[in-house]
């Protein structure tokens, strides 16, 4: 079963620029493979896996500046060459491939240092990953941090440079030393020194006695007055020095077979690092991308759904962001009840954007990429997406536009069931409109009994009559500025839009008296028709906006009401407060007050007491 109709599909909304902007996101081959397969999906399971593995690795992005994401070197190629006996990878390979490693292993530390739950889908994509701390170490004993060779990586090999070395410190000095015999005897200039012609060691001589210095002329001057000779004393070092050099190479080449050897029984387990290194790439790209598209995952359901809030077509952001213009949020909702929205309205008022924002979207959602919209919104998985827009005249087949289209909607109505997502962008025209609306209204009536969502734009008035009052489909409508004359790019579902004809026709200075033959040739009742959808729009923002301003209000008092109800609130525990403290000092006062006064009773009844005393000890 076809899934995406026409072939050109994703061409047709957009999304071949899509998967141009993860490409340039990738940093590595392998990751840009993983964009170049990516396409669409119908497992729920599958999409809402990737998805979320999206969405964790927005939050590394958003969070997190230490994610490894260099050196994501591609050996897949190299480790196949090294499957046959003798083969070996080169030292600049071998050092992109402790690179590549290096980064394997920095992503699983990553995710290890990580709860469970922060990122349990892309830390459980690291459970099989294996990071061969001994391909490491050994690669370490082959190249220092450079990528080249090391001197030690075998006691062989650490002799012939020895011997290398010294060769040429000999012969630097023997070099020398002829050199300041020949400037002795005159024949090299006092100033002269040691050059490199070709890759060897020679000395400037005056032409006039390049034979008297025994050796072979290697180059001369652009004049031909200076030769350049190679001592034969030199010669013959050279060679042993060439000699050495190849015994050089043959070790370095036995040192990378043994290391190719050792690495063999581990090509499969190596395959699979590339393989999540590239994963990994792919869904970092995906995440960028999310977050410059401010993208989210939002609520996937296992059925056919789209009930979209504030829905962006990404690409037309861009562009308008170039040009400091605001982009229109789309609200769009598509359900089992109300399953085709045919949207009506002015040409260049918004029509197509809807219908390729909401292909462009479901796709990219299908495909596992995160989509711009609001959090409130709800996604569904579709197992088929058609497509009926732009001029599809063909030369080679003899077909008409209008042809071209019957086509597509031959293909529809034969392959269309209650999963399916159709788009249609100006339905019916092509032909005469009287017999293409005919037509058009019949396909509609196919669709609308197959149960097929879709999102279908047209200027026909049959077709608007048609959404009015046939089941599974509603009309929606591109709201227009009446008075000024400007599109709003904002839809409005629930009632038709006007083609405003004739006041565009006006506005752009169309002579009245055509525009009178027009109305008489139309009908009064027809032009009757648009004009009364321009005032039921009209009359729908006055109210909606008079709704608005009454909601303002009511919240307004609301919020003023409770600001008193709660200063009342807080007045009359205040008062309790008060009430209770004043209470509390009271009883303290009266207590302090009676203590006194059972204090000074006591003191006079022990005065009373004393003289009492004093009078019957006192002398008579």
């Amino acid at each position: 079963m076809q899934n995406i109709y026409p072939n050109n599909f994703e061409a047709k909304i957009g999304f071949d620029r899509i998967r141009e902007m993860l490409t340039n996101k990738c940093i590595s081959t392998m990751g840009d493979e993983w964009v170049q397969e990516m396409h669409f999906q119908t497992g729920y399971d599958t999409i809402l896996q990737q998805l979320n593995e999206v969405n964790e690795f927005c939050r590394i992005v958003r969070e997190f500046d230490s994610f490894p994401a260099t050196h994501f070197y591609d050996l897949r190629e190299a480790l196949q060459k090294i499957r046959l006996e003798g083969r070996f990878l080169e030292p600049e390979e071998l050092f992109d491939l402790k690179r590549s490693l290096e980064s394997v292993r920095a992503i699983v530390n990553f995710f290890s240092k990580q709860e469970d739950e922060v990122f349990p889908i892309l830390k459980q994509k690291t459970s099989r990953v294996q990071v061969f701390p001994y391909i490491y170490d050994r690669i370490d004993v082959i190249i220092n941090k450079f990528g080249k060779i090391r001197d030690n990586a075998s006691p062989e090999l650490a002799q012939t440079r020895r011997s290398i070395m010294n060769m040429q410190s000999n012969m630097s000095k023997r070099l020398h030393a002829i050199l300041k015999q020949a400037q002795k005897d005159g024949w090299v200039d006092e100033d002269a020194s040691v050059s490199i012609r070709d890759g060897r060691a020679v000395i400037p001589v005056a032409a006039a006695n390049k034979r008297k210095l025994k050796g072979i002329v290697y180059d001369e001057s652009a004049t031909g007055k200076t030769s350049y000779v190679e001592p034969n004393e030199i010669v013959e070092m050279n060679n042993e020095i060439r000699e050495l050099e190849y015994a050089e190479r043959r070790e370095i080449i036995k040192i990378l077979t043994n290391f190719a050897n050792d690495i063999r029984p581990y090509l499969e387990e190596l395959a699979y690092s590339y393989d999540f290194l590239g994963e990994m790439d792919f869904i970092r790209a995906k995440a960028l991308l999310a977050v410059e598209f401010d993208a989210i995952r939002p609520e996937f359901k296992e059925e056919p759904i789209v009930e979209w809030y504030n829905a962006i077509h990404p690409l037309l952001l861009k562009t308008l962001q170039k040009e400091n213009r605001k982009i229109v949020p789309l609200d769009i909702k598509l359900t089992d009840e109300k399953h085709i929205l045919l949207i009506s309205g002015p040409n260049a008022g918004g029509k197509s954007v809807c219908l390729k924002t909401t292909g462009l979207l479901q796709y990219m959602l299908q495909c596992g990429l995160l989509i711009p919209v609001n959090e409130a919104s709800r996604t569904g998985v579709f197992e088929q997406l058609f497509i009926d827009i732009g001029d599809e005249q063909s030369m080679e087949n003899d077909l008409s536009t209008y042809s071209s289209h019957l086509m597509n909607m031959k293909h529809f109505v034969r392959n269309c069931n209650e999963k399916t997502l159709i788009l249609i962008d100006e339905f019916g025209t092509g032909t005469e409109p009287m017999l293409g609306g005919a037509i058009a209204e019949s396909i509609l009536e196919k669709l609308t009994e197959l149960g097929t969502f879709g999102v279908i734009t047209t200027h026909y008035t049959n077709l608007k009559h048609f959404a009015s009052s046939a089941e599974g489909i509603i009309n929606g409508a591109m709201l227009y500025d009446s008075q000024h004359m400007n599109p709003l790019f904002k839809l409005d579902i629930g009632k038709p839009g006007s083609s405003f004809a004739f006041e565009i026709a006006r506005k752009i200075g169309l002579p009245e008296d055509i525009l009178e033959q027009a109305t008489e040739k139309v009908g009064k009742d027809h032009i009757d028709f648009d004009r009364n959808l321009r005032k039921i729009n009209r009359d729908k923002r006055y109210w909606e906006t008079k709704r608005m301003k009454i909601r303002k209000v009511e919240k307004i008092i609301d919020d003023t009401a409770e600001t008193y109800e709660s200063e009342l609130q807080e007045i009359q525990k205040q008062r309790k407060e008060i009430l209770k403290k004043a209470k509390e000092e009271a009883d303290a006062l009266l207590k302090g007050v009676n203590k006194r006064i059972e204090n000074t009773i006591q003191e006079i009844k022990k005065a009373q007491a004393d003289k009492e005393k004093q009078k019957k000890h006192a002398p008579n």
